[in-house]
């Protein structure tokens, strides 16, 4: 069971998952860094720590950003939408936020400019 504040896990909007998606921003420019999931264990860790916590689908298992890139990710403010289904975290991003290596996740493929 997640440490997550029960008015906190009473507004989110799983999917069938129990994950929400969840958008990083860097803090200052508005940049989007990158697209992650979590549950309310990865929220709960995030709010509690500060650092950006997430839930791997593929590895079945909670990840922090930065823990073995150096890629850090500095949380300052954990928004979540009006309809409960998308979190954002605005952050000081330290180093590339892609696993690509790329400074975003969505720096490679431009379909519309």
């Amino acid at each position: 069971m997640s440490g997550l504040d029960p008015a906190i896990a009473a507004r989110l909007k799983r999917n069938a998952e129990g994950l929400v998606p969840a958008i990083a921003q860097q803090r200052g420019t508005g940049e989007v860094l990158m697209m992650a999931w979590m549950d309310d264990e990865a929220l709960h860790r995030t709010l509690t720590t500060r650092r950006g916590t997430y839930f791997s689908r593929s590895r079945g298992q909670y990840w922090v950003k930065g823990e073995t890139s150096g890629h850090t990710q500095q949380v300052h403010e954990v928004r979540l939408d009006c309809d409960g289904d998308t979190i954002l975290l605005v952050v000081d991003q330290e180093g590339a936020a892609c696993h690509t290596g790329d400074r975003t996740c969505f720096d490679a493929d431009v379909l519309l400019d």
